[in-house]
């Protein structure tokens, strides 16, 4: 199976499962586990490639190549997920989620927009990758900074 099946296959599970939610308008306890599910997905891809671009671990140009669309699926995902009705569900969202949301927002926007770039530029050289990667982290960073408890 190639990635653009995987990916298309994805994106099709995706679009289903937001349709059957917002039908369904799911309880505030499920938004809250399908949100962290789809944060911990992007873990699972970005934290192999995170460490290329502070240094710690070295350039995989294939690894890179591989994570990257996938993490361009997957940065869509949790943030349909943080509706007001979700803010008394112990999580690690903290209430500025709700109370800042045009800078969640934004926030959310701009690390799909990095990754967006980031695939892009996947296969290219190590440099430009490198300076993606960063991009990405920046945004990554911005959010957990500001809007996520310190675990």
């Amino acid at each position: 199976m190639t990635m653009k099946m995987v990916l298309g296959s994805l994106a099709m599970v995706v679009g289903v499962g937001y349709g059957a939610a917002a039908m369904a308008q799911a309880k505030p306890d499920v938004l809250v586990k399908q949100r962290q599910a789809g944060m911990t997905m992007i873990g699972k891809y970005w934290g192999p490639i995170a460490g290329m671009a502070s240094g710690k671990a070295p350039y995989n140009a294939e690894t890179v190549a591989r994570n990257a669309p996938i993490l361009e699926v997957l940065s869509k995902l949790p943030w349909d997920g943080f509706q007001e009705s979700t803010k008394d569900i112990k999580s690690a969202a903290l209430p500025a989620v709700f109370t800042e949301q045009a800078k969640f927002k934004d926030g959310s926007e701009a690390m799909q927009k990095a990754v967006a770039a980031l695939a892009k530029v996947a296969k290219g050289d190590e440099a430009t990758v490198k300076n993606a990667l960063a991009e990405v982290g920046k945004t990554c960073a911005g959010c957990h900074d500001n809007f996520r408890a310190k675990q």
